[in-house]
C-alpha cells in the first residue's frame, strides 16, 4: 500500500584506489609559495595522513572525495550557499586564502586529472532567490551535480515557495526533471528553536509518486556514496539531505577509505555489533545523530537484547532492506521509533505506517522522543539536556503509553 511507484535498484558508487589517490593528491597539494593558515595546513596534513593510513575519513573529507571523483569522471559540480566555501561549521574549506596576500586557491578547480568544472559560490541570505536560480540552472544543465546548502537547516523556510511550487511538484505539473541536491544542517544540539530542525516532516508530507529522495545520514561514507549515486543513476530526482553538525568531526561517524572504495549507499544500516541476533527482543529504529546517543546508552547498560537500526533513506522508504533486517531478528517482539524531534515533527507520523507494514502480527510498535510542541525546540540548554535524557531512557524502558499493533 505504501510502496513507492518505482523500485530503485542499488547503484555501485565505489571508486578505485587509483581514483582516490588522484583525488587526495589534488585536495592536499598546495603551491610552495602559497602561505596557508596554520589550522588549514594541519587539516590538509591530517587528510594526507588519513589517506596514508586508510582512514579515518571525516565528513568534510568524504564529501570532498565525492566531488573530486566526479570531476575525474567528467561530471561538473556546482555548489552554492551562504557560507559554502568554508562550510558553516568549518568542515569544508573548499577555498583557501593566502595568509599574506589574500589570494584564493580552490583545489577542486586545480585538479590536473579533472575532466569537468567545479563551481563554488557564497550566496546572499536570500534563500528564495538563490534556490530559484539554482533550480533553473539545474533544469537547464541536468548533467551537472547542482547543490544548494543552507547555512542552518531552518533557512530552507525562506525558500518554501520555490519548494512547493517547483521542486516538489515540477515533474508532476509540467514534466520538469529536477535533480537538485539540498544540504540542510539538522540535529538537536541545544541551540534553541532556530538552528535545530530542517523540518524534515515538511518534505515527507510532500513526498509521493517518487518525486523526492529524503536522507538523514550518519557516516562520511554515506555522504560520499549518496552524492555519487545522485549522478550515476540513469535517472535523477531531487535529493534532500539532513546533514549533521556535531557528527562532522565525530570519530564514530568517520569511515575508512575502503568504505569509499567499494560498496554503495545503504538505505538501512543494520546493527553490526550484535553478537547473537537470537537474543534481540527490541529493535530501536532511528535516523541521524540520535543513533550515537542511543549507542552510547546501550553500551552503558550492556543491553545486548536491543538492536539499533539506522534508516538512512526516509523516502522512498526502504521496505525491502528493513524487512530483511527484521527477518534477521526472529525473536524480536518490540519495535520502537526514536527521534530527537517533537512527536508532531520529524519522521514519526510518516514512518509508523511503513514500520507496521514490515512487522508481524505479534510485534508491537512504540515511540520515544520529545513530546508534541509548537516550537521546533526548547530555548534553554538545561531543558534540552533534560528532554534528551528522557527520550534516550524511554528507548530502553518498558513499553508504555502509545503502542500500535499491525
Amino acid at each position: 500500500m505504501f510502496q513507492p511507484v518505482y523500485q530503485h535498484n542499488p547503484v555501485q558508487t565505489g571508486v578505485s584506489p587509483e581514483v582516490l589517490d588522484k583525488c587526495v593528491r589534488g585536495l592536499t597539494k598546495v603551491p610552495a609559495t602559497f602561505k596557508l593558515n596554520p589550522k588549514i595546513k594541519r587539516l590538509l596534513e591530517g587528510r594526507a595522513q588519513a589517506h596514508k593510513e586508510g582512514g579515518p575519513v571525516d565528513w568534510g573529507f568524504g564529501e570532498a572525495l565525492a566531488f573530486g571523483s566526479l570531476l575525474v569522471e567528467g561530471t561538473p559540480v556546482r555548489l552554492s550557499g551562504q557560507d559554502c566555501e568554508r562550510g558553516t561549521f568549518s568542515h569544508r574549506h573548499a577555498v583557501f586564502h593566502d595568509a599574506n596576500t589574500g589570494e584564493q586557491l580552490v583545489s577542486l578547480q586545480e585538479f590536473p586529472q579533472s575532466r569537468a568544472a567545479f563551481e563554488l559560490h557564497n550566496s546572499p541570505l536570500s534563500e528564495n532567490a538563490t534556490v530559484g536560480f539554482e533550480f533553473g540552472y539545474n533544469i537547464e544543465a541536468p548533467e551537472r551535480l547542482v547543490i544548494w546548502e543552507a547555512q542552518y537547516g531552518d533557512f530552507i523556510n525562506g525558500a518554501q515557495i520555490m519548494l512547493d511550487q517547483f521542486v516538489i511538484s515540477g515533474r508532476a505539473k509540467w514534466g520538469l526533471t529536477p535533480s537538485m541536491v539540498f544540504l540542510l544542517p539538522h540535529g538537536y544540539e541545544g541551540q534553541g528553536p532556530e538552528h535545530s530542525s530542517a523540518r524534515p516532516e515538511r518534505f515527507m508530507q510532500q513526498s509521493a509518486d517518487d518525486n523526492l529522495q529524503i536522507c538523514n545520514l550518519t557516516t562520511s561514507a554515506q555522504i560520499f556514496h549518496v552524492l555519487r549515486r545522485q549522478v550515476l543513476r540513469p535517472w535523477r530526482k531531487p535529493l534532500v539531505i539532513m546533514t549533521p553538525k556535531s557528527l562532522l568531526r565525530h570519530r564514530d561517524a568517520a569511515s575508512d577509505l575502503v568504505d569509499l572504495a567499494r560498496g554503495e549507499f545503504r538505505t538501512v544500516i543494520p546493527d553490526a555489533s550484535l553478537t547473537d541476533p537470537q537474543k534481540v527482543r527490541r529493535a530501536v529504529l532511528c535516523s541521524g545523530k540520535v543513533y550515537y546517543d542511543l549507542n552510547a546508552e546501550r553500551n552503558e547498560r550492556k543491553a545486548d537484547d536491543v538492536a539499533l537500526i539506522r534508516i538512512e533513506q526516509l523516502y522512498p522508504f526502504p521496505h525491502k532492506a528493513l524487512t530483511a533486517e527484521f527477518k534477521r531478528l526472529p525473536n524480536m517482539t518490540e519495535v520502537l521509533w526514536c527521534q530527537d524531534e517533537p512527536q508532531n515533527m520529524g519522521s514519526w507520523f510518516y514512518v509508523q505506517h511503513h514500520l507496521l507494514e514490515a512487522m508481524s502480527d505479534v510485534q508491537k510498535l512504540s515511540y520515544a522522543g520529545r513530546p508534541a510542541s509548537a516550537s521546533p525546540a526548547v530555548g534553554y540548554y538545561a531543558k534540552h539536556i533534560e528532554q534528551q535524557k528522557a527520550l534516550i531512557d524511554a528507548a530502553f524502558a518498558k513499553l508504555k503509553g502509545l503502542v500500535l499493533h499491525r
